[in-house]
């Protein structure tokens, strides 16, 4: 066989899916003093003292001669207390999206060429090929 075969590389793409990175999320706590302002009331001793009247000199000779004696009142006061009550605020979860992009792969490719190489007195007759 006198034929001679011509060839040439042709590029052909194709895609490929491989790991490019991780994502994670981590939970961590902070810290933060808040304060707040509260009324409170408390009672104080108060000593109230009257004169001795015609009016009340019943009531104030109603007891003995000298006596010793006491009279006690309990005092009363409001304190600020603090109680702390964890609540859910949001959830949070990773997914992930897929976004498509162009990318261009450039590579060499080989073709073979064929040349006639034909002595001066040969006459040629080229193929429309």
């Amino acid at each position: 066989d006198d034929a001679m075969t011509r060839s040439k590389e042709e590029l052909h793409v194709a895609k490929e899916s491989r790991e490019a990175g991780r994502a994670r999320l981590r939970k961590y706590i902070t810290s933060e003093t808040v304060t707040r302002s509260v009324p409170v009331n408390r009672e104080e001793v108060v000593v109230e003292r009257e004169p001795i009247t015609e009016a009340n000199r019943g009531a104030a000779m109603s007891g003995g001669d000298l006596t010793e004696e006491e009279h006690e009142v309990t005092l009363h006061e409001e304190r600020a207390v603090a109680a702390k009550e964890t609540v859910p605020v949001e959830r949070v979860r990773l997914g992930t999206q897929t976004v498509q992009e162009e990318q261009s792969v450039s590579a060499e490719v080989r073709e073979e060429h064929i040349d006639l190489d034909a002595g001066q007195e040969a006459t040629t007759k080229r193929d429309r090929s």
